[in-house]
């Protein structure tokens, strides 16, 4: 069968990484697959993952103009909305997270615009009970379930690690994630550990960062061989992510020997229970996240009690392997399902960002300093390199600060 996996950016990210395992493995398993890649891209950004030397990746302007395809997967709202730019017998959708909760409340059309990616009478399958469970409620939509692996030769506690582990009582707290995205809100996450103080407080993030004030030791774009080690170095892992689809970061820590601090976030509960393995807090009970920091330093015992409970989840979840098998065979029942024409995507994709385009043009005539701020955007993408990225480090910055 020929696949095409409709990529947003190839860059680093959690969807990209999910979506290059279920890649991988219908490769190895005989199918002709390729990546297309809605944003250009760069070599430099094609080293952290395996995959990118061994599946054709390729950007959409660039496909032949023959190129047809057995399956195209749109695998993002964005790439839903252009699904119709390929050429293919069948087509799906791969819904990683209800996506408009990525966006702020006051950005209702661009909200709208992504769940009117949800009303497509595509076949599809997600990571997450709570996403099919919306899909089913709000869409009418039967999806299939296929819950993310993990690579269990690259997360696990035998190996090196970044430092050794810090004495009994005291803490190593890692927080992982993006800067400038709100919802991941790792800025604010490390404010909080600035007023928790655990021993040592490391960051790992995929964003362009060389120092960040109250960081003990700092990791970016670090490839994904390297991931293993700084988990193995910490104790647990602070993610108060407000949106996630199945969120991996705490299930990689659980493997390496640690375990986690979470806001009760969707998707948690796939595999997080409070005072088993993790400590769930109430999302924005801040000072929640900093009293249950302060506990695992002060209670040892607690600590050591949740990574023995975190080992037990890690021993019982799936690799790729197994999840991409679940994963792919839901691909193949596509191909017997109704078959959804492509001039019916492009229609109703053209329908709802005319929507969106008018919705949009209104917001922005009622809210004039918007304007201002996407023009800033705008500018970071015609000053020097270097000055783009103080400029961005400052916006970071401020982000803890708030």
């Amino acid at each position: 069968m020929k696949i095409a996996f409709f990529l947003g950016s190839v860059d680093i990210s959690g969807g990209s990484y999910v979506i290059y395992q279920h890649a991988l493995y219908a490769h190895a398993r005989g199918h002709d697959v390729t990546i297309v890649a809605q944003y250009r891209f760069q070599p430099s950004q094609l080293a952290w993952h395996p995959a990118t030397s061994v599946l054709r990746i390729v950007h959409v302007d660039d496909l032949d103009a023959d190129a047809t395809f057995d399956l195209a997967i749109a695998t993002w709202w964005k790439t839903a909305t252009e699904l119709h730019r390929l050429r293919a017998a069948q087509y799906a959708y791969f819904v990683q997270s209800i996506e408009s909760r990525f966006y702020p409340e006051g950005e209702g059309p661009l909200r709208e615009l992504v769940d009117s990616t949800y009303r497509l009478p595509l076949p599809g399958v997600t990571e997450a009970t709570w996403i099919r469970e919306h899909l089913s409620t709000h869409y009418g939509h039967a999806y299939h379930l296929a819950r993310n692996g993990i690579r269990k030769d690259l997360y696990s506690e035998q190996g090196e690690a970044a430092a050794p582990r810090l004495p009994r009582g005291e803490l190593r707290v890692l927080v992982e994630g993006p800067f400038g995205v709100f919802f991941k809100n790792v800025g604010r996450s490390l404010k909080l550990m600035r007023k928790a103080a655990p021993a040592q407080t490391w960051l790992l993030t995929s964003s362009e960062v060389s120092w960040y004030p109250g960081v003990d030791r700092l990791f970016s774009r670090v490839p994904i061989q390297s991931v293993p080690q700084i988990y193995r170095a910490c104790d647990v892992i602070v993610k108060l992510s407000y949106v996630e689809g199945m969120f991996g970061p705490p299930l990689e820590m659980f493997h390496c020997g640690g375990t986690a601090v979470v806001y009760d976030v969707t998707g948690h509960d796939e595999y997080i229970v409070d005072g088993r393995n993790a400590m769930v807090v109430a999302r924005d009970d801040e000072q929640g996240v900093i009293d249950a920091v302060r506990r695992l330093q002060r209670e040892p015992d607690l600590l050591a009690s949740l990574k023995q409970g975190a080992r037990d989840t890690a021993a019982a979840w799936p690799d790729w392997d197994e999840a991409s098998r679940v994963f792919l065979l839901a691909l193949e029942s596509f191909m017997d399902a109704p078959r959804v024409a492509r001039e019916q995507i492009e229609q109703m994709n053209r329908q709802a960002m005319e929507v969106y385009a008018a919705a949009e043009q209104t917001r922005l005539a009622q809210r004039p300093s918007t304007k201002w701020r996407y023009r800033m955007d705008a500018m970071l993408d015609r000053v020097p390199a270097t000055v783009a990225r103080n400029l961005r480090l400052g916006r970071y910055v401020l982000e803890s600060l708030r």
